[in-house]
Parts: C-alpha cells; sequence; structure tokens
C-alpha cells in the first residue's frame, strides 16, 4: 500500500511540473517576446511555396510568415519584400540559404527594405549575422545537431531552429528524429529554440514544447494551404499522402526528403548501379524542385515535403490552419489541467 501511494505522489509531481510547463508556455513564451507575435508558431521558408501571400497570411494570424527566398532571383525576393509589408503591419521574415550564389544581393535587399527577421539555413552562420544583427535584424538559424546549435550560438544568433529529419526537402546528414534532436539541444544552449520537423498540429506543438522547445516552425502543413504558391497538383498529391510515401535520398550530395514519384523511383534505379556523385547530379540536373512543386509535374519533377504529409487531407486558409493549431493546444492544455483536479 505505502508503494502505491509513493507511486501516486511521484506521478503527482511529475503531472504538476508538466502542467507548469504547459502554462508558462505562452504566457512566459521567449518566442513571441523575441518576434512580438502573438502565437509562438513559424510557417517554414519553403522554396516555391512561401512568397509574400502565405507569410503575410501567417502573420495576419498571429504566427510568424517567412518568405522562403532560395527559390528567388534577387528583383522577385525585393518584390516579396515590399508585397508583404503591403499586406501585413505584422512581423515577417525572409529565409535565406547560405548558399544561396547571388546571396549578397539578397541580403542587399533584406538590409535596404528592413525585413525584420532573418531565418538562415544550408551554411556558417557566422558569414552573416554580425551584418545583419548591426542593421537592427533578428537572426535564426536552422541546424540539424547540437554541435551546430553550438556553433550558431556562438555566432550570436537571437534564436535556433533544430530541424529533425522528419521535415521535408534539405535535411541534416544526421538523421535525428525531432523528439531525439530537442532536448538535446534544448539542454545545450541557451538562446530561444524552436522545433521543426514532423510537427503539424496541437498535439506535435505541445509535445515538442514540453520537450524543451519554446516555438515550433512548419512547413509541410502550410503547403497544401490556400495561400501557398505550390502548384495544386502539387498540393493534390500532398492531400493523398500515405505513411511512407516520402524517403530521404542523394545523402551524398544535400540530404532531401521527397515523395516517391517516378523521379524518385528512377534516383533509386541508380543507386542499383553505385552510382558517382557526378552521375547523381546529372541525374538530379537543375529546376527539379520547380518542375515538381511550382509547375505541377508530378512525374518528372521534385516533389519535396515531410513525413507529416500523410496528416494532411484537405486544403484550408493559413488563418484556419493557425486557428486550428492553438484551439487542439489549448484544449489539451485544458484537459491535462482537468484531468489533474481528480488525482
Amino acid at each position: 500500500m505505502l508503494v502505491t501511494k509513493e507511486i501516486i505522489f511521484f506521478m503527482t509531481i511529475v503531472l504538476l511540473l508538466i502542467l507548469l510547463k504547459i502554462n508558462s508556455i505562452l504566457t512566459k513564451n521567449q518566442i513571441t517576446k523575441l518576434f512580438k507575435i502573438k502565437y509562438p508558431i513559424i510557417q517554414a521558408g519553403m522554396i516555391w511555396c512561401s512568397g509574400w501571400e502565405l507569410a503575410s497570411a501567417v502573420s495576419n494570424s498571429g504566427g510568424l510568415g517567412i518568405i522562403g527566398s532560395g527559390s528567388m532571383y534577387p528583383d522577385v525576393l525585393r518584390h516579396n519584400i515590399l508585397q508583404c509589408k503591403n499586406a501585413t503591419n505584422q512581423p515577417f521574415a525572409v529565409n535565406v540559404p547560405l548558399l544561396y550564389p547571388n546571396i549578397e544581393e539578397h541580403i542587399k535587399s533584406i538590409i535596404d527594405l528592413k525585413a525584420p527577421i532573418v531565418f538562415t539555413s544550408a551554411g556558417n552562420p557566422n558569414t552573416w549575422t554580425k551584418e545583419l544583427k548591426q542593421n537592427n535584424i533578428k537572426v535564426v538559424h536552422v541546424v540539424s545537431s547540437v554541435k551546430f546549435a553550438l556553433k550558431a550560438e556562438s555566432c550570436g544568433v537571437d534564436a535556433i531552429v533544430a530541424e529533425g529529419f522528419e521535415a521535408g526537402g534539405h535535411n541534416g546528414r544526421e538523421e535525428t528524429t525531432t523528439m531525439c534532436l530537442v532536448p538535446d539541444v534544448a539542454k545545450a544552449v541557451n538562446v530561444p529554440l524552436i522545433a521543426a520537423g514532423g510537427i503539424i498540429d496541437g498535439k506535435s506543438m505541445l509535445a515538442a514544447m514540453i520537450l524543451g522547445a519554446d516555438g515550433v516552425q512548419m512547413g509541410t502543413r502550410f503547403v497544401a494551404c490556400k495561400e501557398s504558391s505550390a502548384h495544386d497538383n502539387f498540393k493534390n498529391m500532398v492531400l493523398k499522402a500515405k505513411e511512407g510515401d516520402t524517403r530521404l535520398t542523394l545523402k551524398e550530395i544535400t540530404p532531401v526528403r521527397m515523395m516517391k514519384n517516378k523521379f524518385f523511383q528512377e534516383v533509386e534505379e541508380l543507386y542499383k548501379t553505385s552510382p558517382s556523385k557526378e552521375q547523381l547530379l546529372n541525374k538530379l540536373g537543375r529546376g527539379r524542385a520547380k518542375l515538381g512543386m511550382f509547375e505541377g509535374d508530378l512525374e518528372a519533377g521534385e516533389l519535396e515535403i515531410g513525413q507529416a504529409s500523410s496528416q494532411i487531407n484537405r486544403v484550408f486558409t493559413a488563418q484556419e490552419i493557425v486557428q486550428q493549431i492553438m484551439t487542439e493546444f489549448n484544449s489539451i492544455k485544458s484537459q491535462m489541467s482537468i484531468a489533474n483536479k481528480f488525482n
């Protein structure tokens, strides 16, 4: 009997600690304070999907919308920043892949047009962080490991995105899942932490934040969104996706998670011949992602999407998505609080 009481007491303490963590998530949230937004929900800066229409819609809904500059020429990025500023008076961000060939022009546009926040990825955060911060721009860097999180923090970034390999598009070589990566990074760094990869709704958002994240970034969730610039063919394919329909591949070049379409199967056949890196690059060619995601060629295109695509079955507006996430998030918080009263 004594053992039973001790177990109940222990479980009660654990539950109370979880509830204290949950209750502090939004009331004392570092991400909402840092970005001056209502909800700690960030829409990822996806190539060919996140232009000013999506970014402004998410920002107007209380989250942080991000323009994905990786698929934009410099003049197109300038147009998107100006349009976004006209469409919202709320904070928004620009995602900049650091290996982008015209990055100097992108950085100049961001500084000249006073975009308030920049998310950097795929490269050394030390290159541009100092200059951006000198121009009063907040900088966030995306990482896939504790090692790179510590590197980003040492470069002076304002926050870090820890992205598990469930995420769509280009990914880390470590193949660490979000559930394992987030608590490790949370213990290692002192700056605010954003979790990404496989986060799709209020339940997964709450789980990530209990593990140590201060906010979440969602890309896949916003691909099949009304304001997304993805082609309708691609959106419809996402709606039909099932568990196991994506795979991480092309690790010899840059690991990328994509849907298993005809192009993917051709890559798989090529792997059976033990191809060189050059042969893989030749197979990939140029413009594969644009061909599939933006132009709607579902056979020859590269269709970048995350594992959580299997949970999407309808196109909503950005506002509807944000509200659905927060409604479920708050509902679970409430249920846990009520359950605790009867223990």
